[in-house]
């Protein structure tokens, strides 16, 4: 390490002694987290088993809730006693701003009305349709078009991707509070590396479904029960490259949504039910750690979590004491969900394929199919009196 310009010693065998993490070093962030979680550790918060960045507090009066993502915190809880004593010890701990009542929080509005919250990201679909220079278009009611399959290698490549890799980076963080075009993002961001003009004119017109709906969001509603529920679905032999399928999952703690995701398989499967086994597993270990989470906080679930499936074969087969020779390639998934099933942390009920939430998570479909899901996902417009 060079010393400084303009400081001098008589000694060339000396060396500086770093006494602060420097801004811009991979050790920083380690460094002002552990400063930041033994301050809280000393005023007697806990660090949750299951979410490291997660703080709590309990006592008679209540809990107190803190959430840190890098140096932006979010503090919530039924203590306001202890919530006052902890924003002082932080503004003498640290150089900290204390910003109110939540509204605005890494590109995520936060509104509330009465006890109901509501979560957008309007300025930011604002910001990606200028970027890609869609203002003047019309809008439309689907993100993707039906029975539309894209290839790497359809069409002509890109003379400069970049524009598409900021717009499916952008379209990606939009995800946070738009899963109904998770599918769609999913299935665009697999293109970044041999970017094309068939995928690009995907994107803008993901970017014009947006453009119809820029202030929809997550509604939670007040009320609510805090039972959780889940769905998980499964898109066989999906990818017309590689034939590998596409599995989503979707958690709803009562009519809030929660939890979801969308990701191809790493492995193609044989069957649908192979698949649906597959995303049943995977689903499975979402439910056991949003539990404990949620026995964690004091919010326990009494009653086994509902996890409807619409494939009988794929319930015959985790709930068969027997393995069959055809389903020793996914015995370890069938072995994962029957140890949830018989500890009644899940219970698999059927339901019919119309009623199916997790379908948004993996194919497009029509106009009318895909607002009824978007309906049961409580995705609404930014109300009016808001």
């Amino acid at each position: 390490m060079k010393l400084p310009s303009g400081m001098t010693t008589s000694s060339p065998d000396q060396v500086c002694k770093l006494r602060r993490p420097l801004y811009g070093l991979k050790q920083t962030p380690r460094a002002w987290f552990e400063k930041f979680r033994g301050t809280l550790i000393l005023h007697r918060f806990t660090q949750s088993q299951y979410d490291s960045s997660l703080f709590y507090h309990k006592s008679a009066a209540g809990m107190v809730i803190l959430l840190v993502y890098v140096d932006d915190i979010l503090i919530t809880g039924t203590d306001f006693g202890q919530i006052t004593k902890l924003q002082q010890v932080l503004h003498a701990t640290f150089h900290m701003k204390d910003l109110g009542q939540l509204t605005y929080f890494l590109g995520l509005e936060v509104h509330h009305q009465a006890n109901d919250i509501f979560l957008n990201q309007h300025k930011y679909i604002q910001d990606i349709i200028t970027l890609a220079g869609l203002k003047d278009t019309s809008s439309v009611d689907t993100p993707m078009e039906v029975n539309v399959k894209y290839r790497k290698e359809e069409g002509d490549l890109l003379d400069d991707p970049t524009l598409y890799r900021r717009l499916v980076g952008s379209l990606i963080y939009l995800t946070i509070t738009r899963p109904d075009i998770s599918y769609v993002v999913h299935q665009v961001s697999q293109f970044m590396s041999s970017s094309r003009h068939l995928h690009l004119a995907a994107v803008r017109r993901i970017i014009r479904y947006l453009q119809g709906s820029p202030t929809r969001g997550l509604f939670f509603p007040t009320g609510s029960s805090l039972q959780l529920i889940a769905y998980s679905d499964a898109d066989w032999a999906g990818c017309p490259d590689t034939r590998r399928s596409t599995r989503g999952w979707c958690m709803f703690l009562g009519d809030a949504l929660i939890s979801w995701r969308c990701k191809k398989q790493d492995r193609v499967s044989k069957s649908s039910i192979e698949d649906e086994c597959r995303a049943m597993s995977t689903t499975c270990s979402e439910i056991v750690w949003l539990c404990s989470l949620l026995a964690e906080l004091e919010f326990p679930q009494t009653t086994s979590t509902p996890l409807p499936a619409d494939n009988t074969s794929a319930i015959q087969i985790a709930t068969n004491l027997v393995f069959h020779e055809r389903t020793k390639h996914i015995e370890v998934d069938c072995h994962s969900i029957r140890n949830t099933l018989d500890s009644r942390v899940i219970s698999l009920p059927y339901i019919s394929l119309d009623l199916q939430v997790a379908d948004v998570f993996t194919k497009v479909m029509t106009r009318q199919r895909h607002q009824f899901l978007v309906d049961k996902l409580l995705l609404v417009d930014l109300p009016a009196s808001i």
